[in-house]
């Protein structure tokens, strides 16, 4: 039987830091699964999920807690391994002037609707003529069943009109089964 474990890990970035996770996992019979690493900030912030067999689950979680040594900040969640069944997907983007709040606002329509975030990039940059900030957001969603997109997207392009930015949304896969 196989458990998945979800680390999150935060500290001064450096050289060494995913050497040093994969190879703590790999002493531990761990499989690599899937990972988001980035910089932010001069920090390294990583969300990663291991599956390991589930009697070494506890020798695994023992020997990420020295990563603590390496100087990062680590929380180690179990989850099963066997996901559960997958709704349906959506994507959306978005573009434009940057303002607080824009997560915020977003957030709240799809929670209202009970779609969940299953990954969320954003970034700000200057605005190629202006140089202005420009916000970007790209999120992939997961739609749960009997949940109609159309009512998701009269509320999500009101509030793009409302916030005055472009936005793109549409379903991109069907529940596997």
């Amino acid at each position: 039987m196989k458990t998945s474990l979800i680390l999150t890990l935060v500290g001064p970035d450096r050289p060494g830091l995913v050497s040093a996770v994969s190879a703590c996992a790999g002493a531990h019979g761990a499989n690599w699964m899937e990972s988001r690493l980035t910089r932010l900030a001069g920090q390294f912030a990583g969300v990663v999920r291991l599956e390991v067999d589930a009697a070494a689950a506890d020798a695994l979680e023992r020997g990420l807690s020295g990563l603590v040594a390496e100087g990062l900040k680590l929380a180690v969640v179990r989850a099963d391994a066997d996901a559960a069944a997958q709704a349906r997907l959506a994507r959306l983007e978005l573009v434009g002037h940057d303002r607080p709040g824009i997560v915020r606002d977003i957030s709240a329509v799809l929670a209202r609707h009970g779609l969940s975030i299953d990954a969320l990039e954003t970034a700000c940059e200057s605005a190629s003529m202006s140089g202005e900030p420009l916000f970007r957001a790209r999120a992939e969603l997961a739609v749960p069943a009997g949940v109609g997109l159309a009512a998701v997207r009269n509320d999500l392009e009101a509030l793009a009109n409302e916030l005055m930015v472009d936005l793109d949304f549409e379903e991109v896969s069907e529940p596997a089964g």
